[in-house]
C-alpha cells in the first residue's frame, strides 16, 4: 500500500497518515458561505481537497472515504444580501449554492459524499451548546450564549499564538456581557423579521463556529481523521471548533490531522478577498472562454501550502501544458497509474512534482491513468481541442483541403487566415488536417 504523508498544521511537520479505520477514512472540509459567487481563491481548497480525496480512494479503495464539505446557509452576510433583494434567505442561499456546485463541477471537483447545511443541523447545535453550558464551558448572557475561552486551558494549540495575539487577530467584539474578551458567540438572538429558531435561550440563530462541530459529530463521529480548509481559517474558526468539540466530548480531539492550503493572490497584489475587492470569480473566468480544466491545472501548479499568484500568464501556461498532455495521451484508455506520480501526490500532495513526472511519461495509457489522480485528462482529446465541435469550421477545413488538391493555395491560405483570426489552429498531418481552438 502506498504510504501517504501529510503536513499536519498542529504538529508543524509532515506525518505518516494512518487513519483510525482504513475501511472508513473520515475527512471534513469547510465549505462555502453561499451569499455570492465563488472567486478563484475560494476554488483552491475545493480543488486541493478533491485531489486528496482522489488519493485516499486510490490508496484505501473507492468506498473507503467519507468526505463531508459543509454549506453555511445562515450568516449575517446572507441576511444582508436577502434584505437588500427583499427575498427570504433561502432564495439567496439556494441560488448561490447552485452556482458554487456548477462552478466547482466545471473545475473537475467531484461532489463530496456529504454536504450538510447549517439550517438542517440547528437541533444538533442547540444540543451541543446545552452540553457546553452544563459542563461550565459556556454561559448565557443578554440573550447570547458564549464559549468561555479560559475554561479550556489548551485553547490556541493549533495556531500556537499567545493570548494577546489571538484577541488582536480575531478583532473580537467588545461587549459588556462577555466574561472574557476572547469569549466567542455560540448562539445569538434574532429580532423579528430575521431568520431564527426557538431555543432554551430564546429565539435566535447559531454562531458560525458551532455549526462545523455539530455537523462533524452528527455525520462523522467524535474524532475524525482529517480536517481541512484554508490558512485563514486556522484562527479563529478552527481554534474555536477544536475548543468547543473537545470540551463537549470530555477532552477527545476533534481531528487527528489538520491540513491547510495557502492563499491565492492577484499578480502583484494582496491575498484575494471579497472584502478587498480584488477578486475574479470562477464564473467570470469560464465566461471568458477558459476551460475549467485549465483553471484546475493552474491551481495545482504550485504546492498547496505555498502562496499562488494568479495571472493571465499562469492560465495560458496551464492551457499550453494541457494541450501537450492531451496530444500525448490521445484517445488511449486509462491503464495503471505511474508509481512515480502516485508517490509525488502521496508526499503531502506535491502536485508540481507530480505534474513534472506526468509530462515525462511516454505511455499514453499510463499517462491517462496517472492524470486522473489529479483530475486531469478526463475528456476525450477531440473534445478538449474542439469543444462540442463546429460544423462551420469542419466545412471550412474541408473546403481548404479541396482548394489544396486543386492547387488553389491562395484560397487555402485565405481559409487558414480566416480561421486563425477566430482562434482556430489547423494542423496538417499525413492522415489529414485537424483543428483545435487555441
Amino acid at each position: 500500500m502506498t504510504g501517504i504523508r501529510l503536513h499536519d498544521t498542529q504538529a508543524r511537520e509532515k506525518r505518516v497518515f494512518a487513519p483510525a479505520d482504513a475501511g472508513r477514512v473520515t475527512m471534513y472540509v469547510c465549505g462555502p458561505t453561499v451569499y455570492n459567487r465563488a472567486h478563484i481563491g475560494n476554488a483552491r481548497p475545493a480543488v486541493v481537497f478533491d485531489v486528496l480525496a482522489r488519493l485516499l480512494r486510490h490508496v484505501y479503495g473507492e468506498t473507503s472515504l467519507v468526505y463531508a464539505r459543509n454549506v453555511t446557509d445562515v450568516d449575517d452576510k446572507i441576511i444582508e444580501a436577502a434584505r437588500a433583494e427583499g427575498v427570504e434567505p433561502a432564495v439567496v442561499t439556494g441560488r448561490y449554492e447552485d452556482f458554487y456546485l456548477a462552478d466547482m463541477g466545471a473545475l473537475g471537483v467531484r461532489p463530496p459524499d456529504l454536504a450538510p447545511k447549517a439550517t438542517d443541523t440547528v437541533a444538533e447545535m442547540v444540543a451541543m451548546i446545552a452540553r457546553l453550558i452544563a459542563t461550565g464551558h459556556a454561559y448565557e448572557a443578554d440573550g447570547h450564549v458564549l464559549f468561555h475561552v479560559p475554561s479550556d486551558p489548551d485553547y490556541g494549540a493549533l495556531g500556537r499564538r499567545d493570548r494577546e495575539a489571538m484577541i488582536a487577530g480575531a478583532r473580537v467584539e467588545v461587549a459588556s456581557y462577555k466574561k472574557d474578551p476572547a469569549d466567542f458567540v455560540l448562539w445569538k438572538p434574532s429580532p423579528d423579521g430575521v431568520i431564527g429558531w426557538d431555543s432554551p435561550w430564546g429565539r435566535g440563530r447559531p454562531g458560525w463556529h458551532i455549526e462545523c462541530s455539530a455537523m462533524i459529530e452528527r455525520h462523522l463521529g467524535t474524532t475524525i481523521d482529517i480536517h481541512g480548509g484554508g490558512l485563514d481559517l486556522i484562527f479563529p474558526h478552527h481554534e474555536n471548533e477544536i475548543a468547543q468539540s473537545r470540551c463537549a466530548h470530555a477532552g477527545a480531539p476533534l481531528a487527528r490531522y489538520w491540513v491547510h492550503n495557502g492563499f491565492l493572490s492577484m499578480a502583484g497584489g494582496e491575498k484575494m478577498s471579497k472584502s478587498l475587492g480584488n477578486v475574479v470569480t470562477v464564473g467570470e473566468l469560464l465566461e471568458q472562454g477558459h476551460q475549467g480544466e485549465t483553471l484546475r491545472l493552474a491551481l495545482l501548479s504550485a504546492h498547496y501550502r505555498q502562496p499562488l499568484e494568479w495571472s493571465e500568464a499562469l492560465i495560458q501556461q496551464s492551457k499550453a501544458t494541457l494541450d501537450r498532455l492531451y496530444r500525448a495521451a490521445g484517445d488511449a484508455d486509462p491503464g495503471e497509474a505511474d508509481a512515480g506520480v502516485v508517490e509525488a501526490v502521496a508526499d503531502d500532495l506535491n502536485t508540481p512534482l507530480a505534474l513534472s513526472r506526468l509530462a515525462a511519461l511516454d505511455d499514453p495509457a499510463r499517462l491517462k491513468a496517472s492524470a486522473v489522480l489529479l483530475g486531469l485528462l478526463e475528456q476525450e482529446s477531440r473534445s478538449w481541442f474542439q469543444g462540442e465541435g463546429d460544423a462551420r469550421v469542419d466545412a471550412l477545413v474541408a473546403a481548404r483541403t479541396e482548394a489544396k488538391k486543386a492547387r488553389d493555395f491562395a484560397e487555402a491560405d485565405r481559409i487558414r487566415a480566416e480561421l486563425a483570426a477566430e482562434g482556430i489552429v489547423l494542423e496538417d498531418t499525413p492522415a489529414g488536417t485537424t483543428w483545435r481552438r487555441a
